[in-house]
């Protein structure tokens, strides 16, 4: 539990996976959520994607803040061989991706932005992950059987596929699913502490 000193929390965020890891950290929040353009220069990279996506999702925010206000919108994204993944628009390009993806590692990179009194602050959390070789049986099973739609990369680590396919993580497990939570909860601790 934080204690919140007066502080209303705004996720502006529609993942569900999110609500339930805020919800995780005993305080009260309300979400609301604006279609933001998800697009991003060419020339970004990594967590340069992140960031900036996570700056567009902030941006209709900016002028409605009232004081005692936090805003946190988040946007988490996989990164291999200089490629990146978002959410695939179909289940064809969720199992590209998965096949991509298959017998490598890859970074999941999450922003989370916090917007207070128009100051904007982000952290960037990066996780490597292993994917053993995965057959097509196991993929076809996945994409038919989960829903790799509203996921970066196609997939869930707390899924199936996550549990057959994922052999070790370098970081945090829940930024993975897109929210590095004990970060986020050190970062609110200190926001509500300043005046």
């Amino acid at each position: 539990m934080i204690p919140l000193n007066d502080y209303e929390i705004i996720l502006a965020s529609g993942s569900s996976r999110r609500k339930d890891f805020l919800e995780s950290l005993s305080i009260p929040f309300t979400i609301k959520t604006h279609q933001v353009d998800e697009t991003f220069p060419p020339e970004l990279k990594g967590k340069e994607i992140a960031e900036f996506i996570v700056r567009q999702k902030n941006a209709p925010f900016v002028n409605s803040l009232r004081p005692k206000q936090i805003v946190i919108t988040a946007d988490t994204i996989v990164w291999c061989e200089n490629r990146y993944l978002g959410k695939p628009e179909n289940k064809k390009v969720a199992r590209e991706m998965l096949k991509f993806l298959s017998g490598k590692s890859h970074e999941v990179i999450t922003s989370v932005g916090f917007l207070k009194n128009k100051k904007f602050d982000i952290i960037t959390e990066t996780t490597k992950v292993y994917f053993k070789n995965l057959t097509d049986q196991e993929i076809d099973h996945y994409i038919e059987d989960a829903s790799p739609l509203d996921k970066a990369g196609g997939y869930g680590i707390q899924d199936w596929i996550g549990a057959i396919g994922i052999t070790h993580i370098e970081g945090s497990y829940t930024n993975v699913v897109g929210l590095p939570l004990a970060q986020v909860k050190a970062k609110l601790s200190i926001l509500v502490q300043e005046e």
